[in-house]
């Protein structure tokens, strides 16, 4: 191959699109703009505005309750995720696994405001956890392998009639 055959792709370079070049080309006069005004300038940044009407945005109700600025940002982990993790040697069954640990292994980015451990997936080493929360059918899929869930520094309490799944 030599420098002078190098070619793009076919399809992968559009032309461009000449404009001003005669009415015969159907983008001549106004370069395909319409007619006169502030949208044939440039510069045009009309996002919502509905020419004078006032714009949807304004015309809904805000209502109900927003707490972004209070609000905790838990990070969710899933036991399917955890069993990922064991196995391929990132996480370590001994001892506690907590927020650190995970982020440690890799498997959540940052911790947040605390861990969420949810159930999708399964479980099959026994592992004690500790969480800022828990949902209950993964609290009885961790002590169903033989494992022990500690929410908010207390043991989770085992949940007899929680569905597991």
């Amino acid at each position: 191959m030599k420098l002078n055959e190098i070619r793009d792709n076919g399809g992968a370079h559009y032309r461009a699109k000449r404009v001003g070049r005669g009415i015969g080309s159907g983008k001549g006069k106004t370069s395909g703009r319409g007619g006169k005004g502030q949208t044939a300038r440039t510069g045009v940044a009309l996002n919502g505005f509905e020419g004078g009407q006032t714009p949807l945005h304004r015309r809904l109700p805000k209502r109900g309750f927003n707490n972004k600025i209070f609000r905790k940002d838990f990070k969710v982990v899933n036991l399917g995720r955890l069993q990922q993790a064991l196995d391929a040697g990132k996480l370590s069954g001994a001892g506690t696994v907590d927020g650190k640990g995970l982020v440690a292994a890799g498997v959540l980015r940052r911790l947040g405001d605390g861990v969420r451990l949810l159930a999708k997936g399964t479980l099959k080493a026994a592992i004690t956890i500790e969480v800022a929360g828990a949902s209950r059918a993964a609290i009885a899929a961790v002590e169903e392998a033989g494992g022990k869930v500690i929410v908010n520094g207390q043991p989770a309490q085992p949940a007899a009639d929680a569905p597991a799944g």
